[in-house]
């Protein structure tokens, strides 16, 4: 009787062994698969346009909150002019309908900073701000409502 009990734990313990071992192996591939299926992460470099575009959203958003406050805006500290000329983001060019745009948009945004104006000033920011919005129905949809909260209501 012995002889079979040192035998079932015998048996017991060299499948116990196999199964530690197998379940270990298969951890280790699944680890090397994963590692070598993860995409290797790139960092998102803006185009001269799209680094524009935003420093103009930061540039309104302060105006918009200076007027609320009751404060006339400073003049724009950007060059406009770079809207002909800035690299665009891959796959968009400058077209005949952007074109007819550009020149409106940074007329209206000047507008916003003219103090011998005699428009409303609130007015004035609207109308620049709605420029951006008529370019960008055509042009690039995506930041829409981003720019829609520019307006002051």
């Amino acid at each position: 009787m012995v002889y079979y009990w040192s035998n079932r734990e015998h048996l017991f313990s060299v499948i116990l062994v196999l199964l530690l071992g197998f379940s270990c192996n298969d951890k280790t591939e699944t680890t090397e698969k994963t590692d070598k299926e993860k995409p290797e992460l790139i960092m998102h470099e803006p185009s001269e346009m799209a680094a524009l575009m935003n420093a103009l959203y930061a540039f309104n958003l302060q105006a918009k909150n200076q007027i609320i406050a009751g404060e006339t805006p400073v003049q724009i500290p950007l060059d406009l002019l770079r809207l002909h000329s800035a690299e665009m983001t891959k796959g968009k060019e400058r077209t005949a309908v952007w074109n007819s745009f550009v020149n409106v948009f940074i007329e209206s945004q000047q507008a916003v900073a003219d103090t011998l104006s005699n428009t409303d000033l609130k007015v004035r920011h609207n109308s620049a701000i709605n420029n951006c919005l008529a370019c960008h129905k055509t042009e690039c949809v995506g930041p829409i409502p981003k720019i829609k909260k520019l307006l002051i209501q």
